[in-house]
């Protein structure tokens, strides 16, 4: 089932233009705040405001955690195949991928992009070009960021025990 109606109609009053917007991923290991970057990709940063906003990441993991690499979120299924039922098409920029690096996930395909993101936890300039950058967490969120990027993992990169997103809100800041 696809959520992009109610997405877009979660997202009708966003103006990037006059504000600026933030996610909170209220975690089991403490919150993560992203500040959005709308001028490397609106489309991305509507898509993850919009789902956030309808309350589609609450209670999802991150289902793929791979140390000194990234934390990977937002696959209903919580096994890196599901989505929202809808695909935004990539917004490739130069924005690096840094350390907190916001950039969305997707198959081998460009734009096959849904409700999948990571987080990087570190520099991972193989990726510049290739993913879709459209955010950056908080200097102060980064404790956090690493400390679900240490977590004990199993063969297949999944946490051995669930790191949940309790909630995830928009806030205008």
């Amino acid at each position: 089932m696809s959520r992009k109606a109610e997405v877009e109609a979660a997202i009708a009053d966003v103006d990037f233009e006059n504000n600026n917007y933030q996610v909170h991923l209220d975690t089991s290991h403490g919150l993560i705040v992203l500040d959005m970057n709308p001028e490397a990709a609106p489309e991305h940063c509507k898509n993850i405001m919009g789902l956030a906003k309808i309350g589609f990441y609450d209670g999802l993991i991150f289902h793929r955690v791979i140390s000194g690499f990234m934390i990977q979120g937002g696959c209903p299924e919580g096994s890196g195949t599901g989505g929202p039922g809808y695909n935004v098409d990539a917004e490739f920029n130069p924005t690096p991928h840094l350390a907190g690096t916001l950039s969305m996930a997707r198959s081998s395909a460009p734009n096959s992009a849904g409700s999948q993101f990571f987080i990087c936890l570190g520099t991972q300039d193989f990726l510049d070009g290739q993913y879709t950058v459209f955010g950056q967490a908080t200097p102060e969120s980064m404790s956090v960021v690493e400390a679900i990027g240490g977590v004990s993992t199993n063969g297949s990169d999944r946490p051995d025990e669930d790191v949940t997103i309790k909630a995830a809100t928009v806030v205008q800041v």
